[in-house]
């Protein structure tokens, strides 16, 4: 009995020590002041309009939303090929490209942007808005390769080949037979890579930093120059579109096994 009493108030804890940055930031975005002051001095949800309404924050806004879903399909379409040709023919080399495919996300994200720098640069394409695009794409290839590998893993082997004899060759087998059974984890890696694009900052500052502002650069720049309830109104933003996205892929598919937990 203690035991059970024991692990309840160690979750609990556990809860109170997650849930209380978010609930002093939710707090904050309320604030009628125009500070970052907890506990709020009055009540305004005029922040988030600000966030929406002001040409410099909807801009940054819309940046950050563009280049995580051009970066997330870019991710996408490394990643898919990568792991049905993983899949089906499984050669030791393919094994090597799905690890590089997997490096990126392994190091330090300040590693991989000052790398990302110094390929922009030694190339003279440093600058260049779309750079940002296939950086965060490559940098986040991991996320879709792991989980459309696992949607592969999952699949009978022997579904290429009943197709085959039916004489459909690989293409058509791909995309009439596999695709539809993998779809689920195909948007579950292209959501991950979107949440993750839309709140990264490093890679984007190192890429684009002079050239193209995004939410989380704009919410840096603004730290700055002037602390308002508008940073932690964009901080909710954050939080809800990934609660949202993350609530949608658990509804759809497999969230724990997705994440790695092993199937019961």
């Amino acid at each position: 009995m203690s035991q059970v009493l024991f692990r309840r108030l160690f979750f609990c804890l556990l809860g109170l020590v997650m849930v209380a940055p978010l609930a002093v930031v939710l707090g904050v975005s309320v604030n009628e002041k125009r500070s970052l002051t907890f506990p709020p001095q009055g009540f305004n949800m005029g922040w988030y309009s600000e966030l929406f309404l002001d040409p410099a924050w909807f801009g940054a806004l819309l940046n950050s939303l563009t280049i995580a879903l051009i970066s997330a399909a870019v991710s996408v379409a490394i990643a898919l090929p990568l792991a049905w040709f993983s899949w089906r023919y499984r050669l030791w080399w393919v094994k090597v490209f799905v690890a590089l495919g997997l490096l990126p996300f392994l190091l330090p994200p300040v590693i991989s942007a000052l790398g990302f720098l110094s390929f922009w640069t030694q190339t003279g394409l440093y600058g260049q808005s779309w750079t940002v695009v296939v950086s965060h794409g490559v940098f986040l290839v991991s996320l879709p390769l792991v989980s459309i590998s696992l949607g592969f893993a999952s699949l009978d082997s022997a579904l290429p080949e009943a197709a085959a004899t039916m004489g459909a060759d690989d293409w058509k087998i791909l995309r009439t037979v596999l695709l539809p059974l993998v779809r689920p984890y195909i948007i579950s890696g292209f959501a991950f890579a979107f949440v993750i694009s839309l709140n990264e900052y490093i890679i984007s500052y190192m890429t684009i930093g002079a050239v193209l502002e995004t939410l989380p650069m704009k919410i840096f720049n603004s730290l700055r120059y002037g602390y308002t309830p508008v940073i932690a109104a964009a901080s909710v933003f954050f939080v809800v579109v990934t609660v949202g996205i993350l609530s949608l892929v658990a509804q759809f598919s497999d969230l724990p096994k997705l994440l790695g937990a092993p199937a019961r």
